[in-house]
C-alpha cells in the first residue's frame, strides 16, 4: 500500500484525503489577495496551499509571431488577444512572495508547496525546503523538468490531464529513472470550464493508473462544482487538487473553474464526512449498540418442559430469538446429549444443562 510523508502529513492508500488548495493566478498580483487565499484555504479545512513557480520569460519568448498567441474558441473572454508572454506576465506569482506565503501557510497549519515550470524555479523551490513538487499536467511531457524534480529527491505529484498512456508511462518512468521514489499520479480534467462536465470526468482512470504503474492516486479537478473531487475521494483518490479564489470575479483569470471559500468548505466537508463513512475494515460489533442489539440474534432455547436425563431433540430444542443461548452452529453437538438437570420451557441453553459424556 504505497503512502509517503509530506511535511506532517502521511499521504496515500488508507489515509485521509490531502486536499490542496490552488492559488495559480487568483490573487491577480495583489500580495493582499494571495495571503487571503491562504487564509481562506486553512479556514476552509485544506491541507495544503501550492502556488505556481514561473516568470513570463521562463514560461515563454516574448513574440507576436502567431505561435505565441492565445486564441481557440473555448478560451475566456480575458485570454483573447493576449500573448502568451501577456497572459504569463498578467497571471504569475511574485518569487518575492513565496517565503512570505510559506511562513504565512505554516502559521496556519497548512503544507507549502509548489508546481514549478523549470530548472531555476526547481532551485529556488529547493531553497525553500518545499516538501514536495508538483508537475503540472502540461509539463508531465517536460523530460528536463522532470528529470530536475525527480533530482531532488523530493516526492513528486504529477497531473496527467489528456495524456496518452504512453506519456503517462514516459512521465512514470521518466521520474523513477532519476531518482523518485515517491510519485503520486492525479487524473485531471483540463476542460476548464464553469459546470461539471460528468461525462468528461473518467474517475475509473485513476484506477487503472494505480494499477498500472503502482502509485499513489488522486484528483486535479478543473471543472466547477464540488460534486466530483467529492466523490473522486470517496473511491480512492488520496490527493484532491483544486483552485481557490477569495470571490467570484470574471476578471480572475482561473475564476470559472475556482471554487469560493464557502464552496470550498462544502467540498471539504463533503470528503471528510464521506471518508467517516467509509471508515476501516472493521467486522464485528461496532458499537455498544451494535454489541445490545446482538440480543436480536437466534440462539438455543429449551422449547418444552425437560427432566433430568432427558434427551435433547428437536421436541425440547429450538433456534429462536432472543440470543442469550448457546449459538446455533453448537446444535449438532446438543442433539442426543442428556440434560443434567430438570428445565423449564423458556431456558437459554447453556453447557451447565448438557451431559456432554452422555
Amino acid at each position: 500500500m504505497k503512502t509517503f510523508q509530506v511535511g506532517k502529513r502521511k499521504v496515500g492508500h488508507g489515509e485521509p484525503a490531502f486536499i490542496i488548495a490552488e492559488v495559480s493566478c487568483n490573487h491577480q498580483q495583489n500580495y493582499e489577495q494571495a495571503e487571503a487565499i491562504v487564509r481562506a484555504a486553512a479556514k476552509a479545512g485544506a491541507d495544503a496551499v501550492k502556488l505556481q513557480t514561473y516568470t513570463p520569460d521562463t514560461m515563454t519568448l516574448n513574440s507576436t509571431k502567431k505561435w505565441f498567441r492565445v486564441d481557440g474558441d473555448t478560451n475566456p473572454d480575458n485570454w483573447k488577444g493576449k500573448t502568451f508572454h501577456d497572459l504569463y506576465k498578467e497571471a504569475y506569482t511574485p518569487w518575492e512572495w513565496h517565503p512570505k506565503l510559506q511562513k504565512l501557510a505554516h502559521e496556519h497549519g497548512l503544507e507549502f508547496f509548489s508546481s514549478p515550470f523549470d530548472k531555476t524555479a526547481v532551485e529556488f523551490l529547493t531553497s525553500l525546503n518545499v516538501p514536495i513538487f508538483k508537475i503540472s499536467a502540461y509539463e508531465s511531457t517536460d523530460i528536463p523538468l522532470l528529470r530536475e524534480v525527480a533530482k531532488t529527491g523530493k516526492p513528486v505529484i504529477v497531473s496527467v490531464g489528456f495524456a496518452t498512456l504512453e506519456e503517462v508511462a514516459q512521465a512514470v518512468n521518466t521520474l523513477r529513472d532519476a531518482g523518485a521514489k515517491d510519485i503520486a499520479v492525479l487524473h485531471c480534467t483540463t476542460s476548464y470550464s464553469d459546470k461539471e462536465r460528468r461525462e468528461e470526468t473518467h474517475l475509473r482512470t485513476m484506477h487503472d493508473l494505480k494499477e498500472r504503474f503502482d502509485v499513489v492516486i488522486g484528483f486535479s479537478d478543473n471543472m466547477g462544482g464540488v460534486k466530483a473531487p467529492a466523490l473522486a475521494a470517496a473511491v480512492g483518490a488520496s490527493i484532491i487538487e483544486k483552485h481557490l479564489v477569495v470571490k467570484h470575479d470574471p476578471a480572475v483569470l482561473d475564476d470559472r473553474f475556482s471554487l469560493d471559500p464557502s464552496e470550498f468548505t462544502e467540498m471539504v466537508n463533503l470528503i471528510r464526512e464521506q471518508e467517516m463513512m467509509m471508515g476501516k475494515v472493521a467486522y464485528g460489533p461496532r458499537t455498544e449498540a451494535e454489541e445490545q442489539n446482538k440480543r436480536y440474534r437466534r440462539s438455543l432455547f429449551v422449547s418444552a418442559d425437560m427432566k433430568k436425563g432427558e434427551v435433547f431433540s428437536e421436541k425440547n430444542v429450538r433456534s429462536i430469538r432472543p440470543g442469550d443461548g448457546l449459538p446455533t452452529k453448537h446444535i449438532d453437538e446438543i442433539m442426543g446429549k442428556k440434560a443434567t438437570q430438570d428445565i423449564e420451557l423458556g431456558t437459554p441453553l447453556s453447557w451447565e444443562l448438557i451431559d456432554k459424556d452422555s
